[in-house]
């Protein structure tokens, strides 16, 4: 996610926050931008961005003003509009002497920017600036600074975390909250916000948790903190005993575990204001038309490696819902056999980067033969994202371990949305269908962060077969790409072998490896095939196979066939992967860290993969 650090204080505030933006560089970022107050007679706003790396930023601000003790700075990770200067932050209101930073997504977006249009001067693609020029818009009604940000507040929908200065006020910082993460802290005499914790660690270990829908007021030396009726309340507090290494990684011991558990925001961001009063799907980046869609005669997916597994949970969604022929193809594959492509073809590219080479090379072959093309990325502006026609963005926010999990189950959620929406377009799904499904699937990240709550179950379980070299996943249906992935992710951190097959095609071939204390993990949540999966796993167990099921809680006839059982709450067939994939990353990490590996760096990988 995007950083932000304020600083306001008796010393030069631009060292402060530049140190602290590049403690939050390991959150990833594409742009960098600090705003200043400047002293005088009336005091101004001093502003620099740039595009890249935070070097870029440091360079250009060498021959900034001396002297400010007040100003906020940011790091972007773009959403609305790619990255660029304009869309860097800070942004300006008109008259540019106030300076506001974002983290977050704005859902009415499109409605503010057309009652604004026409009022202000928008400089950016960004949903940032409109809260820029709401604020000022409740300033010139007589609003002080903190009651401006107030009113911004409860006229927008969705996440946001944002800091505030104004060229009238040489002390004062507001910044507010919702959804996205905010702390704030107070030091001999200064007052700190950031978005995370490191930011501020080297000068106070005294940190406020800013809690939603509360704005804050810093002055040097205090932290004020009201709700959005101006009512003062008590932030709770919080001291932080964590070195630098560990505030980065939030606590947890890796950057994977702390990905695993972001997978609820991470969901609950990739589905954020994509559906509109009625329960209808709006999928703003998507720059196809819905009669383009409707003259759509068959599907294409395709990806690599886990991406690869997404796509073939879609796979099922798109042909049930939308009745539409799809296939899912390996990238590196895709364009050697000679698939047949015309102009009703349309191909979905998936990959987390957004730069995998294989799979921009096969979606550049289909333009060459004229399908629509379709990127479905975690990186806004990504080579992948540029050369489609259009685009539907993830936002897991970025993604630091090699072995991808939360970009992952936001790739399952992300696709089973276009599926619901090409069911919309061509009418194959009542709007009443559709409108179930959205309640369900909004259900998602409540059952993920019920499967976090079991890690220590499952490590309990995962520290038996630490010295284990050989397992086999089952699955069928949807199950099948659940197996797929469970086995990936064990043969990444673990370097044990991990093999995955439909479960009836165990009894021709790979039923001849079986044999007693081998061990076989199943995908046995409810489904239309659930009894077959279970028949499978019946003749595993009677060859002597240790088994361990993933199953829906209180599934007693699937635990009397296992060994151990981890249990997963029940929702429907068709998103049950993004829900029975969590305990499989948890196994697959907890025999990792079993056997000593290092989850985060795995040998041998890259995190994106740019060369065929």
């Amino acid at each position: 996610m995007c950083g932000i650090v304020g600083y306001t204080g008796p010393d030069p505030a631009l060292p402060i926050i530049i140190e602290g933006l590049s403690r939050l560089e390991y959150r990833g970022y594409d742009s960098a931008g600090v705003a200043l107050r400047l002293d005088g007679a009336e005091g101004s706003i001093w502003s620099c961005r740039r595009v890249g790396k935070l070097a870029e930023l440091t360079a250009a601000v060498s021959d900034a003003p001396d002297g400010p003790h007040l100003g906020i700075g940011h790091t972007r990770w773009a959403t609305h509009g790619r990255p660029s200067e304009a869309n860097a932050h800070p942004h300006a209101d008109c008259s540019g002497r106030l300076a506001l930073v974002h983290n977050g997504i704005v859902e009415n977006f499109h409605s503010l920017r057309a009652r604004l249009e026409g009022h202000h001067e928008l400089r950016s693609e960004t949903d940032t600036e409109l809260l820029a020029h709401l604020v000022e818009e409740r300033l010139a009604a007589g609003d002080d600074l903190p009651a401006a940000v107030r009113a911004m507040m409860r006229e927008i929908e969705g996440s946001l975390a944002v800091a505030v200065v104004h060229a009238d006020d040489p002390e004062l910082l507001v910044a507010a909250r919702r959804v996205s993460p905010l702390v704030a802290g107070v030091s001999d005499g200064a007052a700190f916000v950031a978005s995370d914790i490191p930011a501020i660690l080297p000068y106070t270990r005294d940190l406020y948790v800013i809690e939603d829908d509360r704005v804050v007021e810093l002055r040097p030396g205090s932290v004020r903190v009201t709700d959005l009726d101006a009512v003062e309340v008590q932030a709770p507090a919080r001291h932080v005993d964590w070195d630098l290494e560990e505030a980065e990684k939030g606590g947890f011991p890796d950057f994977m575990l702390k990905e695993i558990h972001e997978q609820p925001t991470a969901v609950e961001e990739t589905l954020r204001g994509r559906t509109a009063d009625g329960g209808r799907i709006v999928l703003d980046e998507l720059r196809l038309t819905e009669d383009e869609l409707r003259d759509v005669n068959k599907v294409f997916v395709v990806a690599c490696g886990t991406s690869y597994h997404a796509g073939l949970v879609s796979k099922y969604a798109i042909e049930h819902w939308t009745r539409l022929p799809c296939e899912i193809d390996i990238a590196s594959e895709f364009r050697y056999r000679d698939p047949v492509l015309d102009t009703r073809t349309l191909v979905v590219g998936v990959s987390q980067s957004g730069e995998t080479a294989d799979t921009i090379a096969a979606c550049r072959y289909a333009k060459r033969l004229n399908a629509r093309v379709v990127a479905v990325s975690n990186v806004v502006d990504s080579s992948m994202a540029r050369d489609a026609d259009a685009v539907l963005y993830t936002h897991a926010g970025p993604e630091i371990g090699v072995a991808a999990t939360k970009t992952h189950v936001a790739q399952i959620v992300a696709l089973q949305t276009l599926a619901l929406y090409l069911a919309q377009v061509r009418g194959t799904l009542y709007p009443s269908e559709i409108e179930d499904l959205l309640v369900e699937l909004h259900r998602v990240p409540e059952l993920i962060e019920a499967q976090l709550d079991q890690s220590d179950v499952i490590r309990g379980v995962a520290e038996q077969f630490a010295d284990v070299r050989d397992f086999f996943f089952l699955g069928r249906g949807v199950g099948f790409p659940v197996a797929l992935e469970g086995a990936l992710k064990l043969k990444e951190i673990s370097y044990v072998r991990a093999e995955a097959y439909p479960g009836g095609e165990m009894k021709h071939g790979p039923i001849a490896l079986i044999e007693p204390g081998t061990v076989v993990i199943g995908v046995a949540t409810r489904s239309h095939i659930r009894a077959k999966t279970l028949s499978n796993i019946e003749e595993v167990r009677a060859r002597g196979a240790t088994i361990v099921l993933v199953a829906n809680e209180g599934d007693e006839e699937a635990a009397s066939l296992a060994d151990h059982v981890f249990e997963v709450p029940q929702t429907a067939e068709l998103f049950s992967p993004a829900v029975d994939v969590i305990p499989l990353q948890l196994f697959a990490y907890w025999v990792a860290k079993a056997r000593g590996n290092d989850v985060d760096k795995p040998r041998n990988l890259a995190k994106t993969v740019t060369v065929e």
